[in-house]
């Protein structure tokens, strides 16, 4: 490896060398002519590809009505969080983007996702915190298209909790438009009067459900005789995943 010793060092793609920075010096190294692959690295690559596309999908679907700052680690945590998920986008239920903390931090029940699609947050005591006085609540919900990378739908919806009430729990509908799988952030921020913490400690959001479209059923259907035909409507279920940190 070559040291930069340009006023202005660079830490990214020039021709056919690369600068990259190490321990606060800048080198450079030449790109490879061959790249030569085994079938496990093509694997783990092209698994690596996947997750950070949808990585990508759901960063940008969530930055424009988060309002806390994620940590800066947060791109590899969700990208790490996607390679170990695999196909089933509903591991990646209770991913924090602040590592700082979550929603356990208020909320010792965790919110549940109805098959109604209707968020539940159950009665409980609330933990007070020194100077917090409100709690914002905002829920952000999306339908995803990981196949097709769209996003079909968002909803949003914010309430306030005074943490120094009872709390009698609170239910709030989402309808959310489009078809996919649909993934619920909750994010949480501790107030001081009408003006956020400035402390990560009280500023959270986590993926608290990931509830994927169901499973069409391939088997024949056959008329039921006029007699004794009932109109029967079939409710619309998810497989939904909710877990705490």
């Amino acid at each position: 490896m070559a040291k930069q010793n340009s006023l202005f060092p660079f830490t990214r793609k020039l021709g056919n060398v690369i600068g990259y920075e190490r321990n606060g010096k800048y080198y450079l190294r030449k790109m490879p002519e061959i790249v030569r692959q085994n079938a496990a690295t093509r694997s783990a690559a092209q698994r690596f590809g996947i997750a950070s596309k949808k990585g990508a999908l759901i960063r940008h679907t969530f930055y424009t009505d988060l309002d806390i700052r994620c940590d800066d680690g947060h791109i590899n945590r969700l990208n790490k969080a996607f390679i170990a998920a695999g196909d089933n986008n509903a591991a990646i239920t209770g991913f924090r983007f602040n590592q700082h903390t979550g929603i356990d931090r208020f909320f010792s029940v965790a919110p549940k996702l109805f098959r109604n699609e209707t968020l539940h947050i159950p009665k409980q005591t609330l933990a007070h915190h020194k100077d917090i006085t409100i709690l914002e609540v905002k829920v952000i919900a999306a339908r995803i298209d990981f196949l097709t990378r769209e996003v079909t739908g968002t909803e949003t919806a914010t309430m306030t909790i005074d943490p120094r009430q009872p709390f009698e729990g609170a239910d709030i509908a989402l309808n959310v438009p489009g078809e996919g799988t649909l993934v619920i952030t909750l994010q949480v921020r501790g107030m001081y009067g009408d003006r956020p913490s400035s402390n990560r400690q009280y500023l959270a959001a986590d993926i608290i459900a990931v509830a994927t479209p169901p499973i069409p059923d391939n088997k024949p259907t056959y008329p039921q005789p006029t007699a004794t035909r009932q109109n029967l409507t079939r409710a619309h279920t998810y497989q939904t995943l909710i877990q705490r940190e």
